[in-house]
């Protein structure tokens, strides 16, 4: 899914904030189950605490029982507290890239599947020409868990449609986890196809924001953890978030969304996301003049 992803980041700003309270123990307990460091992370992540612009791969993950899974929705966020600016960039997930350790072109979801993170972080990072210093991984299946334990959303449907037996109508209505997973996959049906799911995404963003900000007044913050623990794996340590909370707040406020421009290609009898070259190595300079490095 594109964009699903930006609301955790926002919760998990306010876990920041929220850690300065009496449930700190709480929190930081949740935070460490949620902990994953990447294998080089001992070695790089000290030099991006402060004030430095950093950049974070947001990635929603379709893990099923049996299944390696694939990243159904992949996007890198960069955060500049100097400018207090942000970009974030959407990368669809056929995009065809060049995979170093397989030595062969693959749809970037696949990266996932073949070498997991790691092997995700490393191939963004040579598609974009970017460091990639944190990640956020969410279980797109647990991702209602997460609506429920905010009391569910409101939504307004632009027009009825059902999707693997669960039939959303039109108009505003409030709807728990398991419908809004289902009205952020939806694209098939839509006439504006991917335009129309990333603005039902967007409005779900809101949504969630909005009541997840909130914790409803702190009264089921422990319902939230439990659901963020169970479902969000990232190499953000607790300090890190509350940097991040304090810090970089503004420059997560000021999100300019810049999309990657391509076209649908058939290749070897498989349909590809095909970015050029050009275009490639233009939004490299834009993420790299965004987090102060040389083009």
């Amino acid at each position: 899914m594109q964009n699903i992803i930006l609301f955790i980041l926002a919760l998990l700003l306010t876990i920041g904030g929220l850690s300065y309270y009496s449930i700190y123990r709480t929190v930081a307990k949740s935070v460490n189950h949620m902990y994953e460091p990447l294998h080089r992370d001992s070695k790089s992540q000290d030099a991006v605490i402060g004030h430095d612009p950093i950049s974070i791969l947001l990635l929603g993950v379709d893990e099923r029982p049996g299944d390696k899974g694939r990243t159904d929705s992949m996007i890198v966020l960069t955060i500049n507290p100097e400018t207090k600016k942000s970009t974030m960039v959407s990368i669809p997930r056929d995009t065809r890239v060049f995979m170093r350790s397989k030595n062969t072109d693959i749809k970037i979801n696949a990266a996932y599947t073949y070498e997991g993170i790691e092997g995700t972080v490393q191939t963004v990072e040579q598609f974009l020409n970017i460091p990639i210093n944190y990640y956020i991984k969410l279980n797109m299946e647990g991702f209602k868990d997460i609506v429920d334990a905010i009391g569910g959303i409101t939504v307004n449907n632009d027009f009825p449609f059902t999707l693997e037996g669960v039939h959303i109508p039109k108009g505003e209505q409030h709807i728990d986890g398991k419908v809004a997973l289902k009205y952020a996959r939806m694209r098939k049906e839509d006439p504006r196809g991917d335009f129309g799911r990333q603005q039902r995404q967007r409005e779900i963003i809101n949504q969630i924001v909005h009541e997840g900000a909130q914790l409803k007044s702190l009264k089921n913050y422990q319902g939230i953890l439990t659901s963020l623990e169970k479902n969000i794996q990232t190499n953000l340590t607790l300090d890190k978030m509350i940097d991040i909370q304090s810090s970089y707040k503004e420059a997560v406020n000021n999100i300019k969304q810049i999309e990657v421009k391509g076209d649908d290609k058939k290749i070897d009898n498989l349909w590809y996301y095909v970015v050029k070259n050009e275009t490639r190595k233009d939004l490299s300079k834009t993420l790299r003049h965004q987090l102060n490095l040389e083009s």
